[in-house]
């Protein structure tokens, strides 16, 4: 992996890890351009450089992480995030064959675009405006929508903020449980790729841990940015804009795909 793919890929990471676009489906893409080999370590690292972006959630949202007097917080993750734990042991090979294929990732573009164009319309007077107000048997619910997102191209993001939606929670208050939610799964998925890679090839090597450190780093500080940004656009606009982009893009890329330009 050259330096230039791993900034690239970071990058993409980094944007579209909380716009509900789906950042594996992306970075599948981009690989698949850049030309990048198909090897057990670029599918660690796609999985890994997630966590970087994670993080930039604690940072910005440090006052409530670091908050240890509000334990019913984390317990809430802990119970949201249990059915991505289970099925993601369960299926763990099947979602690493799916993360091969180009065909997969633009119907689901497709598909999750038409969704996100009307879902606005599906769910309409929330009631709950503050993650304090989610229950637990609510945010096992959410847990249960974002399990859809290990379908590559459908979005953890669009799944588990349509799962708040779902459950009566405002747009704002739906992404920000998505985006605290992502922290506890993408570090368990993330140990779980590092643990299984290692147990396999004993160590990384040098150059593939300069990858990590550097990937990490750039969708950490790209994430800190689309955080905001996806916010304000969430509030203003809603997820129409998405769903038009994914549209496009899923179209886009089964004409690729059967015009023999890209391998599906």
């Amino acid at each position: 992996m050259t330096l230039f793919q791993t900034i690239v890929i970071g990058i993409i990471e980094g944007i579209t890890e909380f716009i509900p676009i789906s950042s594996t489906g992306h970075m599948i893409i981009a690989e698949k351009i850049l030309k990048m080999s198909d090897n057990e370590f670029n599918t660690v690292f796609t999985v890994a450089i997630q966590l970087g972006a994670i993080l930039s959630v604690v940072v910005l949202y440090w006052k409530k992480f670091f908050d240890f007097s509000r334990w019913q917080f984390y317990v809430k993750l802990i119970v949201a995030v249990i059915p991505a734990l289970i099925l993601g042991l369960l299926f763990s090979s099947l979602i690493d064959s799916l993360l091969e294929s180009s065909l997969t990732v633009a119907i689901t573009m497709l598909a999750g675009g038409v969704v996100l164009i009307f879902v606005d319309n599906f769910f309409k007077n929330p009631t709950i405006h503050d993650e304090k107000e989610v229950s637990y048997a609510r945010g096992f619910i959410i847990g249960i929508w974002q399990c859809i997102a290990m379908i590559p191209g459908v979005s953890r993001s669009a799944a588990s903020i349509i799962g708040g939606m779902q459950q009566k929670l405002t747009r704002s208050a739906s992404a920000e449980f998505s985006f605290f939610l992502a922290v506890p799964t993408m570090f368990a998925a993330t140990a779980y790729k590092i643990f299984k890679y290692l147990r396999t090839s004993g160590s990384f090597t040098s150059s593939q841990m300069e990858a990590l450190v550097i990937g990490n780093l750039v969708a950490f500080v790209v994430a800190l940015l689309a955080i905001k940004f996806f916010i304000t656009m969430l509030k203003k606009h809603g997820f129409k804009v998405w769903g038009v982009y994914r549209t496009v893009v899923g179209a886009v890329l089964l004409v690729l795909i059967l015009a023999g330009y890209l391998n599906g």
